[in-house]
């Protein structure tokens, strides 16, 4: 059994599977997938999620604003109400992204600061998004002081690693681990400790190796734990069981 930690199921390719989310979890499942972290980005299709969640005993939400939807009139009380719902195990996606909104950076760091004091306040972790904006995003979890969290898709380099793993952070990787030029990361991902690896897909999007140029699904999440265990010479199913083990113990699932 592996975790998808990272996932939109709202967002999926359903054609595949005739449509249905339910066939769509079914073969995930058959291909070892336990259970999965659904990721909110906006408010709009935050009921959505919270509503796939609430009808797959194996499907946990979160709850965020992703900074590329971030403006200025968001309703940060409806964003606190949704974040005390049932099953809702993680505050997030939220953080900064200056690649493809660089001109709302300001509003972006104010809603982040607020994503952050709401975890703080219901004591639960973050899920962290960052795009050419690395020390800033240190800069404000640093300065927040002690939180839980994850750096969701890590693509950046050690020392951001390092950075971020000293503020108490996990790393995710996902399908990008997996790609032909990823020399770099897969040094990194070498590096991790193992207590604070996790994998997820992001999907639909990032497709892993050898599915690339196809949608994502999070049955193929086992692609990103295989090349982790080559990576730490272990095999897949230890590999698969140190994930989970983060996971679970990040997100306080049951």
């Amino acid at each position: 059994m592996i975790i998808d930690s990272h996932c939109h199921l709202n967002l999926l390719d359903l054609a595949p599977f005739e449509g249905s989310l339910l066939a769509a979890l079914q073969d995930s499942r058959d291909r070892g997938v336990g259970a999965f972290i659904c990721i909110g980005v906006d408010l709009d299709t935050q009921p959505a999620v919270m509503a796939i969640a609430a009808a797959h005993e194996d499907v946990y939400a979160t709850v965020g604003i992703h900074p590329n939807h971030v403006v200025a009139s968001m309703d940060y009380e409806r964003l606190r109400y949704y974040a005390t719902q049932p099953k809702v195990v993680a505050i997030g996606e939220t953080g900064l992204d200056y690649h493809y909104t660089p001109e709302t950076a300001v509003l972006q760091q104010a809603s982040f600061e607020l994503h952050i004091q709401l975890a703080k306040d219901l004591g639960l972790p973050l899920v962290i998004h960052t795009r050419e904006a690395r020390s800033d995003t240190l800069d404000l979890l640093s300065q927040a002081g002690p939180q839980a969290g994850v750096m969701h898709c890590f693509t950046e380099d050690w020392s951001t690693a390092k950075r971020a793993l000293d503020l108490g952070f996990y790393i995710s990787f996902s399908g990008v681990l997996t790609f032909k030029n990823a020399h770099a990361l897969r040094e990194v991902a070498a590096q991790v400790p193992l207590d604070r690896l996790m994998v997820e897909t992001d999907s639909p999007w990032l497709a892993p190796v050898p599915h690339r140029g196809h949608s994502n699904r999070p049955g193929y999440v086992v692609e990103v734990a295989r090349v982790l265990a080559e990576l730490r010479g272990v095999s897949l199913e230890e590999m698969t069981a140190i994930t989970v083990t983060n996971t679970r113990t990040l997100f306080n699932l049951p």
